[in-house]
C-alpha cells in the first residue's frame, strides 16, 4: 500500500478570516483611540512576526526557550510514560513546534501512533510546521487548527477519543493578565476529562537585570518584532506609520511582577490610517502599550492552578531555577 505524502496526511481547519480581519481593525481603532493607547500582543504573530519571534528564541539574552527545552528534554520520557497509548496531544500557540518535537518523540517511543492538534493564529507558520513534522515522523497524524485560543478551544471540546495532553508552552500564559489567565485556564478545564492533563510553561520572577535584556536584546530583534505591529497596520489597514519615529521600550514593573513592552513616539506627530478613516495624534514620548509578560512565584502558580480548578501534579525546573514546567490535573467537581 502506497504511503501518503505529508500534504495528504495533513488536515487543516481555518477560522473565519473575514471575522479575524474585522476584529483586527476594530481592536486597532479601539486601542489607538484609548487613553493610554494600547495594541494587543496577539497581533504580533503574522508570518513576519512569527519569524522574528523564532529569531528571538535563539538570542543569548532570551533564556526562556533554552530553559524550557532543557526541562522537556530531561522529562519527556517520564511525561509520555504516564499516559495511555491512545493519548492525543493538543497545543495552544504551537508556532514552529520546535520544543514540541521533544514531547512528540517521547510519546512515539511509548505508543505506535500519535495524533497532534496544533492551534496557532498564523495559518502559514502552522501549515509549514505541520508539514515538517509529518515529513519527520511517519507515525504522526496532524489535525491543525488556524485560530486564536478561544476559537481553538472549541476543537478541544469536540476532540473525541482517548485521553488528552494539552500543551501551553513558551510561557504564553504570562501574556494574560493574572485574572484573565485563570479564566482561560478554567475554560480549558471545563473542556477536559479527569483523565486529561495540561502541561504549562511558566516563567518565574527574577532580577530585572536578567528580565529586561530578554525583552530588549542588544541586536534589536525584539524592537523589530514590536514595530512589526505598525508594519501590519500599514499593510493591512493602509496605515502611514513611520517606523523610524517609534522606539522600543521594555521595562520590568517589579511591584506587579511583569515585563511591559511599549512603542514610544519620538516626536509629536499625526498618523493617518486610511481604512479606519482615522487620524491618530501622538505627543513626543507618548507610548503604545503592546505587551505584558507576567512572572510568577511558586505561590502564584499554585494560586493560578487552584483558581482554575487544577492541582499541580508535577513541577519541573531548569538547572538555574529560572523557568517552570507544570503538569496540571483537573480537580474533581471543580
Amino acid at each position: 500500500m502506497e504511503r501518503k505524502s505529508p500534504r495528504e496526511r495533513l488536515t487543516l481547519f481555518t477560522a473565519d478570516v473575514q471575522n479575524r480581519r474585522a476584529a483586527f481593525a476594530q481592536d486597532v481603532r479601539k486601542g489607538l483611540t484609548s487613553t493610554p493607547k494600547h495594541l494587543s500582543c496577539c497581533y504580533f504573530y503574522d508570518q513576519d512576526g512569527s519569524a522574528l519571534f523564532e529569531a528571538i528564541c535563539h538570542l543569548p539574552e532570551y533564556y526562556l526557550t533554552r530553559a524550557e527545552r532543557e526541562i522537556l528534554a530531561a522529562h519527556n520520557d517520564e511525561l509520555a510514560g504516564s499516559f495511555p497509548n491512545s493519548t492525543v496531544l493538543v497545543e495552544f500557540g504551537s508556532g514552529s513546534a520546535s520544543k514540541t518535537r521533544l514531547i512528540i518523540e517521547g510519546f512515539l517511543r511509548n505508543q505506535n501512533r500519535l495524533r497532534y492538534v496544533p492551534i496557532d493564529i498564523c495559518r502559514t507558520v502552522l501549515e509549514e510546521s505541520s508539514l515538517e513534522l509529518l515529513r519527520d515522523y511517519l507515525n504522526l497524524e496532524v489535525v491543525a487548527v488556524a485560530a486564536e485560543y478561544r476559537e481553538g478551544l472549541e476543537y478541544v471540546r469536540n476532540e473525541a477519543g482517548g485521553s488528552k495532553l494539552l500543551l501551553w508552552l513558551g510561557s504564553n500564559v504570562c501574556n494574560f493578565h493574572r485574572v484573565e489567565a485563570g479564566e482561560f485556564l478554567r475554560n480549558v478545564r471545563v473542556a477536559m476529562t479527569l483523565a486529561d492533563r495540561m502541561l504549562v510553561g511558566i516563567d518565574l520572577r527574577k532580577d530585572r537585570a536578567i528580565l529586561e535584556p530578554a525583552y530588549d536584546d542588544s541586536q534589536g530583534v525584539t524592537a523589530e518584532f514590536n514595530r512589526n505591529l505598525l508594519v501590519r497596520i500599514n499593510r493591512e489597514l493602509s496605515g502611514h506609520f513611520d517606523l523610524e519615529t517609534f522606539s522600543h521600550r521594555a521595562v520590568y514593573n517589579e511591584r506587579i511582577g511583569r515585563i511591559e513592552m511599549y512603542l514610544v513616539s519620538t516626536c509629536p506627530q499625526r498618523v493617518h490610517i486610511e481604512d479606519l478613516h482615522l487620524e491618530v495624534q501622538f505627543t513626543a514620548g507618548e507610548a503604545i502599550h503592546t505587551e505584558n509578560s507576567y512572572k510568577y512565584s511558586l505561590a502564584e502558580i499554585d494560586a493560578l492552578a487552584a483558581a482554575a480548578g487544577f492541582q499541580i501534579e508535577r513541577q519541573w525546573f531548569d538547572a538555574e531555577g529560572r523557568f517552570s514546567v507544570n503538569v496540571l490535573a483537573p480537580k474533581p467537581h471543580a
